[in-house]
């Protein structure tokens, strides 16, 4: 049976859970598409969350990594379609690291795509009933140096597809962000599901506008 490596990361910034494992967690062991699915959590730390990503990816062999990351703030869920070589924090990771305009791989490229089919994904998601949209940007936090990290290692395995989602506070946090948008567990995991399945099952995404005027 293959597999599918879905991974969330650890609470950061203050906040006492973070919903990409809260959700991510429960998916471990699921069967999906046919393919086992094992969820790994990543420290918010830069580069000790590609060590760890990078060894579950050695370990497991999968055909589908999809990383997982809180975005606070963000409406709906998010699919990253671009990640760039650059860390830039604005707050300090929880090892106390700050790095400004930093490569994550020296003399990498500018930038990696996403190997999703970032369009399909969104418009399951949205034929389901949640809330998505692609995202142009992962910021320069450390879910960007996973994604770019991830994107990075499998460029030199073609037949395993890699990328990004970004979730929304959980009801739990945002009511400590008064008027910040939030979306429930429930609704989260079934947007994950979904996703996971169109890409494994998807292999030319669809030519349908995903952009963004700014």
């Amino acid at each position: 049976m293959k597999t599918v490596l879905i991974t969330g990361f650890e609470p950061f910034g203050g906040e006492q859970i973070n919903p990409s494992w809260e959700v991510v967690s429960q998916l471990d062991n699921a069967i999906i598409a046919g393919c086992r699915v094992v969820a790994r959590q990543l420290p918010c730390v830069f580069g000790e969350s590609l060590s760890v990503l990078n060894s579950a990816i050695d370990t497991l062999s999968p055909s589908l990594v999809l990383a997982i990351g809180q975005a606070g703030g963000r409406t709906d869920i998010t699919v990253e379609r671009v990640a760039i070589n650059v860390d830039d924090a604005r707050i300090p990771d929880n090892k106390g690291q700050q790095p400004v305009d930093e490569p994550i791989v020296a003399g990498g490229p500018a930038a990696w795509f996403s190997t999703l089919p970032v369009k399909a994904m969104v418009a399951a998601m949205r034929e389901a009933g949640v809330p998505a949209s692609v995202s142009q940007t992962a910021g320069t936090f450390v879910c960007n140096h996973v994604m770019y990290g991830l994107l990075h290692k499998l460029s030199g395995i073609a037949e395993v597809k890699g990328g990004f989602i970004h979730i929304p506070y959980l009801p739990q946090q945002a009511a400590a962000h008064p008027g910040a948008p939030s979306m429930a567990a429930e609704t989260v995991r079934l947007a994950l599901e979904v996703a996971i399945a169109t890409a494994l099952q998807v292999d030319d995404d669809i030519a349908v506008t995903g952009g963004a005027t700014h």
